[in-house]
């Protein structure tokens, strides 16, 4: 630590506490865009909705559709209405939607051959897009069309041995925010991240209508069980976070606008598996959950440097904040 450096203060304390009755492990739970709905998943095979507003917890559905553990859910942006995305070991991806207040399974996608372990809505900008990383090895993007119809792209041996995470990239020209407005809109390039058990972090991007693998980004030493794309208002860093079996925690960076030249940084390495990565929504904390069963929020200071500023022990609740020998002990 650097001596004039002060500490982050504490940041975080648990607001809300949510019984799900789920009847097995909950894989994930997700806030809808305004933060009043919250849907779960779990190894008990089911989806449930929660209304969450004003500290309460109001079960709003349970939906059954899959047959295997639900891994994964996915809110889609609310100017499409009320859509949610699950996958599953099952092999199926589900999308839900809300009809005069009834929850539906509205499509079904069953092209993967083995778990399918990721959904993420792309951008809204760019209309209704969902991908999905299956342990196939193969990335699906389902589209829709309108008219109840879906279409379908495939990025087949995506990952040898299996997808394990997919992230978009925000629809933010890098720089945008800097460079003078030329009045015209800007050419967006659809991009997201995925991760691997090939021990790797790719970048995909749409040219002509087809998928094409950017970037490779070697840093892990096993398999990458999670990224996530920071949000940007248009600096010209893009940014992207990997975490590992390893272990390790990666922030990746891109300083030119071609999206060519990537830099990791070790946020750090913990002492057992890393599940999951996540960023804030103006993107200056990570919040990174492993197998020891916390979540930790991580921040950059002004020297670049990342530090843990609270952890949070998943099952009591309970949250404090960490000064640097614990953080070096982690």
């Amino acid at each position: 630590m650097l001596p004039n450096r002060p500490p982050f203060p504490p940041q975080v304390s648990v607001i809300n506490t949510v019984d799900t009755s789920h009847e097995d492990m909950i894989h994930d739970a997700q806030m809808d865009y305004y933060g009043t709905r919250l849907a779960t998943c779990s190894s008990d095979r089911s989806v449930k909705i929660f209304d969450v507003r004003n500290g309460g917890q109001i079960l709003i559905a349970d939906l059954r559709g899959h047959e295997g553990p639900v891994w994964q859910v996915a809110w889609a942006h609310p100017m499409y209405g009320n859509i949610l995305a699950s996958c599953s070991y099952d092999r199926k991806v589900i999308i839900w939607k809300e009809e005069n207040g009834t929850w539906e399974k509205t499509y079904e996608y069953t092209g993967h051959d083995s778990s399918v372990n990721s959904v993420c809505w792309a951008p809204h900008d760019y209309g209704l897009i969902l991908a999905c990383g299956s342990s196939d090895g193969a990335i699906s993007l389902l589209s829709y069309t309108g008219d109840g119809q879906w279409e379908v792209k495939k990025i087949s041996n995506a990952h040898t041995i299996g997808c394990n995470a997919v992230s978009w990239a925000p629809a933010v020209v890098p720089g945008s925010l800097i460079e003078q407005p030329s009045g015209q809109k800007p050419n967006y390039i659809k991009r997201f991240a995925s991760g691997g058990c090939d021990n790797l972090v790719k970048i995909w991007k749409e040219e002509d209508g087809q998928w094409k693998e950017e970037q490779k980004l070697e840093a892990h030493s096993d398999w990458v069980r999670d990224v996530a794309w920071a949000p940007s208002i248009g600096l010209p860093t893009s940014t992207i976070a990997s975490c590992s079996q390893d272990g390790r925690v990666f922030i990746w960076t891109c300083d030119d606008a071609s999206g060519n030249s990537w830099s990791p940084k070790l946020l750090h390495k913990f002492n057992d598996v890393v599940w999951h990565v996540s960023w804030s929504i103006t993107a200056n904390i990570l919040a990174v959950s492993g197998g020891d069963n916390k979540v930790t929020l991580w921040k950059e200071s002004v020297d670049g440097l990342w530090a843990c500023i609270s952890d949070v022990n998943k099952g009591q609740g309970g949250v404090s904040a960490v000064t640097e020998g614990q953080q070096n002990e982690q």
